[in-house]
């Protein structure tokens, strides 16, 4: 089994991860009612897909409070019944939403509220304890940040919490973070469209885990759509046209600027049996030894194909060269 350390926590998990935003479910904006979902979702496939994932040998998996507004780490505690030893679990904090009507009510960073949330994410995750607490709010200003670095300290002293992270893109809130013994990671974006070596600089200077979100670009990577098939879903937020940061899709249209990439690089991320996802993944693997994907699911076979990669391994040096050459040269191109 491909595997990797989390950070300097000593923690052993597979080189994998899975992210399980998508397996929310829908919620909304309170104000606007603008969706932050993917969409409607069977909750017995997300469980029968976590279980796959388990079985595959993926023990890192990673959501957050916000996600269906609590959706998601209710299915996810519901999943890992009898089976919680098994898993390093990670989930995020920051965002307030009502659990009852699936509403996004805003942002907190307040000792009071991280408390509050922290007791919340374990009753619904049916643990005493969380492997990896993340601070979701990537834009905090750092002057606060400090703050709410002392509070996880006080909740890893009372057992409550393991080690923690910052789930942000921007290297010097992961410094700032990285003073503690306690924080082993740092979320940020990162896959062939998205690079950071930054991010990555950080991550190796501390070693600190990298885990990679959005890794297979919110499903573009994945092959499964092309510059004529768009997202239909009405609830799902890649049908947003108002979001500066979502840059894969618009209106639930693929960027054709990022299409044109991806069919540059297709044949080598697809060479020696690969699928396209799974190339993807071998692309991130190569980044760095620290890296770790979570891609987002919503189905079974979607586990199973990304469970798959992990017997590829990362791409070649050679490849990678490759890969970032095309790349120079279709960015180029579509100048």
């Amino acid at each position: 089994m491909f595997k990797r350390q989390l950070g300097r926590s000593g923690l052993e998990v597979s080189a994998l991860g899975i992210g399980r935003w998508a397996i929310g479910g829908p919620w909304h904006d309170a104000a606007t009612g603008e969706p932050f979902g993917w969409g409607e979702i069977d909750d017995q496939e997300s469980i029968t897909a976590i279980h796959c994932a388990l079985d595959s040998g993926i023990n890192f998996i990673d959501t957050a409070d916000t996600y269906g507004a609590g959706h998601s780490e209710s299915i996810l505690g519901q999943a890992l019944k009898g089976r919680r030893d098994k898993v390093i679990l990670a989930t995020k904090f920051g965002y307030v939403t009502n659990e009852k009507t699936k509403e996004a009510l805003g942002q907190s960073a307040s000792r009071e509220y991280i408390k509050a949330a922290c007791e919340a994410s374990l009753r619904r995750l049916n643990t005493d304890y969380i492997d990896l607490y993340q601070f979701h709010l990537g834009d905090y200003p750092q002057q606060l940040a400090q703050e709410v670095m002392y509070v996880l300290e006080e909740l890893a002293a009372e057992g409550k919490i393991r080690y923690f992270g910052w789930s942000t893109d921007t290297p010097e809130s992961a410094e700032l973070f990285a003073q503690s013994n306690r924080c082993t990671a740092v979320q940020h974006d990162l896959n062939l469209f998205r690079d950071n070596p930054a991010m990555l600089e950080v991550c190796e200077k501390h070693q600190l885990a990298s885990i990679n979100r959005g890794p297979l670009a919110m499903g573009l990577l994945s092959g499964k759509y092309s510059e004529t098939v768009a997202v239909m879903d009405p609830k799902d937020i890649r049908r947003r046209s108002n979001l500066d940061w979502l840059t894969y899709f618009k209106d639930g249209n693929p960027s054709p600027e990022m299409m044109g990439k991806l069919q540059a690089v297709r044949d080598i991320l697809t060479s020696g049996g690969r699928t396209l996802a799974q190339g993807a993944l071998a692309w991130l693997w190569a980044k760095s030894e620290l890296t770790l994907p979570i891609p987002g699911f919503r189905t079974v076979k979607q586990v199973t194909e990304n469970a798959k990669a992990m017997e590829f391994g990362p791409l070649t040096k050679a490849q990678m060269e490759q890969v970032e050459q095309l790349l120079t040269g279709a960015g180029s191109a579509s100048l």
